[in-house]
């Protein structure tokens, strides 16, 4: 059995990209066979799309002086990490999660970009439409990549192979970046098909090709296998899937444990019975900030609370969700972290309420006067509906208050931008730094119950 990438490989006469074949069918390596056209897709109805690199190629693609250059992007302060880099920048080391001051050492000639929130959201949300255009058994796993379950499309679409490749014109098309894409009989091996056929590519796994395609892979290709357990592996001589799939499945129980064992063990045959889920709704939204140094400045602190409620706030609306329940995070700077949380009389998804409510829980926390904080969190839970909560409005309140003026802000913002309309608090001439500095005056804050609507 032999595989290629959609994408990468020569294109069939009638401009279709081209997918492996099986070489006992007639068909010989990449190239073989134009997609969707064989049998190698047939029983693949799971895709995974990926898109590839995708904060840093929204950057690129709305900066396009920014092609072929090593672009990374992340906080840029020094205790700032790598959210997304392009293939220009991974070519020199650079991944997510690499704090920043090391990718400035591994690639110094890089161009440094501070994340812009609001523009990955609004090119998510088109790309998740994307795909429940295609089907609506849809199962996000972040912004930027879902599982999808196209048993119910193929009849209108075309085999699964030729939705995979629908799918990466039309997000190309629409929205100017690429995507990666697995077909596989089931999520876990849809997940390594789309990893290994990145960057912009497209790889078919099918069914009677699982373990050739499996088996020679490390064992850290497994879900579930971490640094702590792949030392255990290799204590025991396991260095491929095939070797987790050949040893008894009673001694990888009694390495690891009962369930983490036969976890590993049905992965290396490639079982994955776990089906594309939906409707998971979310469980809570939130925002959180690790400041560039240490502060104990209480206005300061209130300050970043009031933005972490705003975005908090905007995420509950654009979900669709009120909260119950308000929690705020401090982490100390030993890293002790403390959480404190309040059930609200009613459910809310206004920034004013939010903010009033992580103050008090600020103010109640016990903090010494002196305890100096490196992150601030706010977070809401207990989410539930907006369209089926009832809001009981406190007597002489006008429905049309807060929650208007704070929709109409929103509306602002995502013409305009996510920082085009702020609080006056927060309007400190630093735009683009989203954490506070100590050491500067801060203009002093409004009472705790938050900004005022505008006129």
């Amino acid at each position: 059995m032999t595989y290629g990438a959609l994408g990468h490989g020569p294109a069939s006469p009638d401009g279709e990209p081209v997918a492996a074949g099986q070489s006992g069918a007639g068909q010989s390596g990449a190239g073989g066979a134009v997609a969707g056209a064989g049998p190698e897709d047939s029983g693949c109805r799971i895709l995974h799309v990926d898109m590839d690199a995708f904060y840093a190629s929204v950057e690129i693609r709305d900066r396009p002086d920014l092609a072929g250059r090593p672009v990374i992007v992340g906080a840029t302060a020094s205790r700032g990490v790598v959210l997304s880099a392009s293939y220009e920048a991974r070519a020199f080391g650079v991944h997510s999660a690499m704090p920043v001051t090391r990718a400035r050492r591994l690639c110094p000639q890089a161009v440094f970009i501070p994340p812009r929130h609001h523009a990955y959201a609004a090119v998510s949300k088109e790309v998740m439409e994307v795909f429940r255009s295609v089907t609506p058994e849809v199962e996000p796993l972040a912004l930027d990549e879902a599982f999808l379950d196209v048993s119910g499309a193929i009849r209108r679409l075309g085999p699964p192979a030729r939705i995979g490749a629908l799918i990466r014109a039309t997000i190309a098309e629409q929205q100017g970046i690429n995507c990666s894409v697995g077909v596989a009989p089931s999520k876990f091996i849809a997940k390594l098909a789309s990893t290994r056929s990145k960057p912009d590519g497209l790889l078919i796994v099918p069914a009677d090709g699982v373990l050739a395609f499996l088996h020679p892979l490390p064992v850290a290709a497994l879900w579930g296998v971490g640094e702590q357990t792949g030392q255990v592996l290799a204590r025991l001589g396991l260095r491929t899937v095939r070797d987790i799939a050949e040893i008894p499945v009673g001694t990888l129980q009694r390495e690891l444990g009962s369930s983490l064992g036969a976890h590993l063990a049905a992965l290396a045959w490639g079982r994955d019975e776990r089906p594309v889920v939906s409707s998971t709704p979310e469980k809570s939204i939130g925002a959180e900030e690790t400041f560039a140094s240490d502060i104990d400045d209480p206005e300061v602190i209130r300050r970043e609370l009031l933005r972490l409620s705003g975005r908090t706030a905007r995420g509950l609306r654009s979900a669709g969700a009120l909260a119950r329940t308000v929690v705020i995070k401090l982490r100390l700077a030993n890293f002790t972290t403390i959480t404190r949380s309040r059930t609200l009389p009613e459910p809310t998804d206004v920034a004013r309420t939010i903010y009033g409510t992580a103050c008090a829980l600020y103010g109640a926390a016990g903090l010494d006067s002196r305890a100096r904080l490196r992150l601030v969190g706010v977070r809401a839970s207990g989410l539930v509906p907006a369209s089926r909560a009832a809001t009981q409005l406190a007597f002489g309140e006008r429905r049309a208050g807060w929650r208007d003026a704070e929709r109409a802000l929103d509306r602002i913002s995502g013409r305009f931008g996510a920082d085009t309309v702020r609080p006056a608090t927060l309007v400190t001439g630093q735009r683009d730094e989203p954490s506070p500095r100590p050491g500067g005056s801060a203009p002093r804050l409004p009472p705790a119950q938050g900004p005022r609507p505008p006129p």
